[in-house]
């Protein structure tokens, strides 16, 4: 399916299982630096992006809370804007979802969420250190909570209208089959990694048929370099189109029906990624046919962020 809007500004996707709908181009706050966080958000909001990403890992809900503040204060509606996090792999245990989403509210300085998504499908030794590890230095799993026991208490926080729709992010499309078939409240959302290099066919098959929003992170692939920013089949379309590479690979991802996370650090940045229209079909076609395959962020296999975000 290709989103036949050629203006993806202002395009949004209805959230089936739960409520709400979520706009296409989406602000990701994984930013290590908390003043850059409050000034980046400030710059987003005003190149006019309303859905922000935010997770309790990234140790930043609080500037982020900051920021979208100060946009509500200056005649931004909360209903305008949609607002998701994550419950870290640390708070699986069924007791611990409630006050781990509480917390981040409570940070966020909201009252409701309109997404809340299970970060990864590993659970990691309850507690408060998120990055619980042995003497060897390896991760601590949970081997006594399964996924489908943490997406039940995610169910709960939706019937008491504490959220709008619960999700799932880095999972494979083998993990989430499961929790989809369980699940007395779907997932709305599932967010993973893709670009062109990497473009989840499948997994994007299976959401389209059950009607779950697609989310893709990571669309510019990280921003690697060389990468998809260089790609001659990117640079290519982006001269012909007179387009910047990150707006061709943004419109791409918006073309093929995801909604989509980008991180711009720069009010020019921000307005660059938010300026995000259609591709001419033999273009969208052309990006279709890149062969390269590469996954950029190994969190799919162990949970723990494989890669951290070097402050520019």
């Amino acid at each position: 399916m290709m989103i036949e809007s050629s203006d993806f500004r202002t395009t949004k996707i209805p959230l089936s299982h739960g409520a709400g709908y979520m706009p296409v181009l989406g602000f990701g706050t994984l930013i290590p630096d908390a003043a850059t966080t409050v000034s980046a958000i400030r710059d987003a909001l005003a190149a006019g992006f309303r859905h922000f990403d935010c997770a309790e890992r990234y140790r930043n809900e609080r500037e982020v809370g900051e920021a979208l503040q100060k946009g509500l204060a200056g005649g931004i509606a909360r209903e305008d804007i949609f607002i998701t996090t994550k419950l870290w792999n640390t708070n699986h245990r069924p007791e611990r979802v409630e006050p781990a989403f509480d917390a981040s509210l409570d940070r966020l300085k909201l009252n409701h969420l309109d997404l809340y998504l299970i970060h990864t499908p590993f659970a990691f030794q309850a507690g408060d250190d998120q990055d619980p590890r042995d003497q060897n230095g390896n991760v601590i799993y949970d081997r006594g909570v399964t996924l489908l026991d943490t997406w039940g208490a995610m169910e709960n926080l939706v019937d008491r209208g504490k959220c709008r729709a619960i999700g799932l992010s880095d999972i494979s499309l083998n993990e989430l089959i499961p929790v989809y078939e369980a699940a007395r409240i779907k997932p709305a959302v599932v967010q993973v990694e893709s670009h062109p290099y990497l473009p989840e066919t499948e997994l994007l098959e299976f959401c389209k048929k059950k009607d779950i929003v697609f989310l893709a992170f990571a669309p510019l692939g990280h921003g690697m370099r060389p990468g998809l920013l260089e790609d001659p089949v990117i640079l290519a379309i982006a001269i012909r189109t007179g387009k910047t590479p990150a707006q061709v690979l943004l419109a791409w991802a918006a073309q093929r029906g995801t909604a989509l996370l980008t991180t711009p650090k720069s009010a020019a940045r921000a307005k660059e990624n938010f300026n995000i229209s259609a591709l001419p079909e033999d273009a969208f076609h052309e990006i279709n046919g890149i062969q390269t395959r590469q996954r950029l962020n190994e969190v799919v296999k162990t949970g723990s962020p494989g890669f951290i975000p070097q402050g520019k």
